[in-house]
């Protein structure tokens, strides 16, 4: 019997293209019209983007400078400031989920405020340089209010976009929000050098000071609680689910529902979060390494521009980061973290052919693209899984390993400069490709790690709150 099914024309070239774009276009269109609430979070990651981003890529050679340290010492610096920042985001996650986005943004930025014009003014206090000298002493202290301050920032931030955002405009909240602040991230590419080159790397970090007041200033002025009250109103409208921010447990009844939903029970949720450590030293060789690789393995523009090519990823991410997301919005989570890992880590073996400018831009390039296709993604993994009132702490857990990786990466990365990149060589008698090829190996330890346990993964994560099943 003949089939009565009437077979489908296929449909012209002209309207699938016309869909493709439409599904690409549409989440910009959702995000534009994003409340006031939203667009202030957006304007204060730029803002803090731009200062975290500025202060973290001079810092080694901040240390070096006017501080006294060597190359070791101030790679521990770096990395007390960068890992501290992610163990204070394990402590202190959860100061959102008590007091609210608003109050713990402010918090956040005073602390981080003092801190950094503690840093700024360091050098000044005393003639004695060196390990544990008066000035040492105070940078740190600095470093403790911005590692304070941060730790208790970015969650907040993770959290309102949560809050502030429907299933309709979330994946592009979370994506938008990864791409501002590497936007900011960009920009101390463009304004650091000229600064810097008159009034000295204090010079450019008084700069920052005054945009973490500029920051203070944005969250005061729209991120008022008529603003969230009437972005919570729109999210729930446009179909969210979040609680009001106002509606508070008490205290005791918050924390055991912490104990008893603490995400470190679920065996998957850990291997997926510690399997991307050696993927993720890439990022920290971003301060770490490549400042002081550009200065001192190359000659001219290079070299003396080198904070734009630290900073120059960043650019890309803020370009890349939406467009990923759009392209690959309907792809599987764990196949994108495959994928995206394997494309950031392989692209370190170009650095294993020489400094050349050529070879240096194809690397910041295909990392960046390989970043842009799987961070975003993993970051808002770890926020939609958590139970109602605990995201600040799941973005906090979620971050764990990244402490771990700022920890490890900055023990040995002063080493291998000292050994392979050291200072006052000339770059024809360095010996940067065996660094970079070493760098290589153990960044793709991830995609292979990720894609081995693939079976074992996607059955699903169990949790306090139901079958999670990797989208």
């Amino acid at each position: 019997m003949p089939s009565t099914e009437v077979e489908r024309p296929p449909e012209p070239d002209e309207t699938v293209l016309r869909k493709t774009l439409q599904e690409i276009t549409q989440p910009f269109i959702d995000l534009i019209h994003a409340s006031q609430a939203l667009w202030a979070i957006n304007l204060s990651y730029l803002l803090e983007g731009l200062t975290y981003f500025g202060v973290v890529g001079l810092l080694a050679i901040f240390f070096n400078d006017y501080i006294g340290l060597n190359d070791i010492d101030a790679g521990h610096m770096v990395g007390f400031l960068t890992a501290g920042i992610t163990l204070a985001m394990l402590a202190f996650g959860a100061t959102v989920d008590l007091v609210g986005p608003r109050k713990a943004l402010l918090l956040s930025l005073g602390l981080m405020l003092i801190g950094r014009i503690l840093l700024t003014v360091s050098p000044g206090a005393g003639a004695e340089t060196g390990l544990w000298s008066t000035r040492h002493l105070l940078a740190m202290a600095g470093l403790l209010g911005i590692i304070a301050g941060y730790g208790i920032y970015q969650p907040a931030c993770y959290a309102a976009t949560k809050l502030f955002t429907s299933p309709k405009t979330a994946a592009m909240g979370y994506a938008m929000l990864y791409a501002i602040m590497n936007l900011g991230g960009f920009l101390p590419g463009l304004i650091s050098p000229p600064v810097r080159k008159v009034y000295g790397i204090p010079g450019v970090f008084w700069v920052y000071v005054a945009l973490t007041v500029a920051g203070i200033v944005v969250i005061l002025t729209l991120l008022t609680r008529k603003a969230t009250q009437r972005a919570q109103e729109q999210a729930r409208a446009e179909g969210g689910n979040e609680e009001p921010v106002d509606e508070k447990k008490p205290l005791r009844e918050q924390l055991r529902f912490y104990v008893a939903n603490f995400p470190l029970k679920d065996l998957r949720f850990l291997f997926f979060i510690f399997i991307l450590i050696p993927v993720q030293t890439l990022f920290a060789h971003n301060w770490l390494t490549l400042p002081q690789y550009c200065n001192r393995a190359f000659t001219g523009v290079v070299s003396d521009n080198y904070e734009f090519f630290v900073n120059f990823s960043p650019l890309l991410i803020f370009i890349l980061t939406p467009m990923a997301t759009a392209l690959t919005a309907k792809r599987s989570t764990y196949t994108m973290m495959i994928a995206g890992t394997l494309v950031m880590a392989a692209p370190t073996f170009l650095l294993t052919l020489g400094p050349n400018i050529t070879t240096l831009f194809a690397f910041l390039v295909f990392m960046t693209v390989g970043e842009a296709m799987w961070s975003a993604r993993f970051l808002q993994w770890v926020a939609e899984i958590a139970p109602k009132g605990m995201t600040g702490i799941y973005m906090g857990i979620g971050q764990f390993p990244w402490f771990l990786t700022k920890v490890i990466t900055s023990l040995y990365s002063g080493w291998f400069l000292e050994k392979f990149c050291p200072a006052g060589v000339p770059p024809s008698q360095l010996h940067t490709e065996t660094m970079w090829l070493i760098y290589g190996v153990i960044a793709m330890v991830s995609p292979l790690g990720l894609f081995l346990a693939r079976k074992w993964m996607v059955k699903g994560f169990k949790s306090r709150h139901g079958e999670v099943v990797l989208p």
